[in-house]
């Protein structure tokens, strides 16, 4: 792992997707997966991955949530098949976490998404857009790369 270029984390959703990336010279960055007529951008994302040079990708294994309608849990699959997809196709290994995992090893107890932003943005508080309430997607991407990252023994960007 220590010769890894770059590190992809990636907070699934149909429409709130998104990723963090933690480069081998120690930047961090996070943003939202594109987004085309309401469906993850399948060569958006492919465009992001080349060009990240991820070298492996940690996925959150997701499921469908109960109370959630067909059609969402439907986008919702298909986002993450997009996700899977693309990863392979680009010949990036990919990792899988479930939320209670990465939630345990930050301390983080139950789905108050606030309180991963606000965690991200103490430890790292140079990472610029977590400023809204809405970032809480690339924040939980930042935490599930940064459980993979102390999961393989690196040190924190």
């Amino acid at each position: 792992m220590s010769d890894a270029t770059c590190v992809m984390a990636i907070d699934p959703g149909a429409i709130s997707g998104a990723f963090a990336l933690f480069h081998s010279d120690g930047h961090v960055e996070a943003g939202d997966m594109a987004v085309v007529d309401g469906q993850l951008d399948a060569a958006a994302f492919a465009r992001l991955v080349r060009s990240s040079h991820a070298s492996v990708a940690v996925v959150e294994r997701v499921g469908a949530m109960p109370k959630q309608g067909i059609a969402s849990t439907f986008k919702f699959g298909v986002a993450v098949g997009i996700i899977h997809g693309v990863l392979s196709a680009c010949s990036v290994p990919l990792h899988y976490v479930t939320p209670p995992v990465w939630k345990r090893h930050h301390g983080l107890i139950g789905k108050d998404k606030e309180a991963s932003r606000a965690l991200v943005t103490r430890l790292f508080p140079a990472l610029p857009g977590l400023e809204r309430k809405r970032d809480q997607g690339r924040a939980e991407a930042v935490l599930i790369g940064d459980w993979f990252l102390s999961k393989n023994k690196e040190k924190r960007p």
